[in-house]
Parts: C-alpha cells; structure tokens; sequence
C-alpha cells in the first residue's frame, strides 16, 4: 500500500565465487568485522566513519534501518560473502532508488584489502546489477569515482558503465569535498515493472 512492500525480499545471489544477498539484522557482526579489518585501507576512500561502523552494536540500529529501506524498495544493500556466508569480502549499495519516470539509482561499493585484485567485486556487480535492471526494473545505474581511482574507472568501464561528466568537490570524502567522474550504465532492454 502506497508504494511500500509488504516484506523485505529475501535476495541470494550465488557466483562462482560468492554469494552476493541483501544485508539484514542478523550481519552485525560480520559487518563490524568487514570495516574493523579495512578501517584504514577504505579510508581515503569514504565519508569519515565514527566508531559505531567497527561494534556489531552500531550495526544492529543501522541495519534495521536497512531492512526499512528493502521493504520500501528505496535501496538494496548487498553484502559480498564467502560461500558458506561467514565473511564479509564487499559491499554493494544500490541507493536513492526512484521508479516513476526516472527507474535510477546510485550505485557504492568497497571490497576489502585483503580480496583486492581478484576480480570478485567484478563478478558480484555483474550479478547485482542484472538483479537490478531485471527484477527492480532499473532503466539508469550511476556510479561516480574520484579522478585518482583509476581501479574503480577501469571496474565500471569494464561493467559497461559510460562517463557522462565531471562534478567538481561532488562528495565529502575522509573530511575533504573531491571531485568525480560520473558515470552511467543504462539499459537498453529496459521493461516496466512496478
């Protein structure tokens, strides 16, 4: 009724090498750990974390606003995983979901340090992002990266991603407003859905 969604969806992906699902209220804990152990690596990377980000207890009140948003259908949180669902490897943030004319949202990731390199952020985003277009019915996917991250330029090119600008001091970064590259993937096959 009114737009919301009676229950959040049950979402489980499952790759060659991962299982890619919705974040929900039980992930506390593995979620502390993930940005425990990349607190510095992700750093130059991210809006500056408080200390709630490490403790499963700040998670715990975070997720449950999480688990809002799936039911409203206003943002998916992905969390990347090891095959038996113990370990954090990533995260993929479909955010500022908006259907109507617009079918957009915005897409965030991290990947740990340690799992760098290996091309899972790849293969989890292929798979998020087809659940995207074809189950939530997304016509526009934006993603933006800071000009230096050439890693996450080349990751997005290689998922079809096209640079469509450049924002100057576009979002607040490790306490520093920096400049992104935007960029687009749109779907051609786009179908309506909700």
């Amino acid at each position: 009724m009114f737009g919301y969604h009676s229950a959040s969806p049950k979402v489980r992906l499952v790759t060659d090498r991962l299982v890619v699902r919705l974040a929900h209220e039980r992930d506390a804990w593995r979620l502390a750990d993930y940005y425990t152990d990349n607190r510095e690596y992700l750093k130059p990377w991210e809006p500056i974390r408080d200390d709630s980000h490490c403790h499963p207890s700040g998670w715990q009140s975070r997720l449950g606003l999480i688990s809002e948003l799936h039911r409203q259908g206003s943002a998916y949180y992905f969390l990347l995983l090891d095959p038996q669902e113990n370990e954090v490897y990533g995260v993929a943030n479909f955010s500022n979901v908006l259907r109507g004319s617009f079918h957009a949202c915005f897409l965030g990731y991290s990947i740990g340090e340690k799992w760098q390199g290996q091309g899972l952020m790849f293969e989890a985003l292929q798979t998020a992002i087809r659940y995207m277009q074809r189950q939530q019915h997304m016509h526009r996917i934006m993603a933006n990266y800071m000009p230096h991250n050439q890693r996450s330029g080349n990751l997005l090119a290689r998922l079809g991603f096209e640079r469509e600008g450049y924002a100057k001091e576009y979002l607040l970064i490790d306490g520093i407003w920096r400049d992104h590259v935007l960029t687009a993937l749109v779907n051609p096959s786009w179908t309506a859905g909700r």
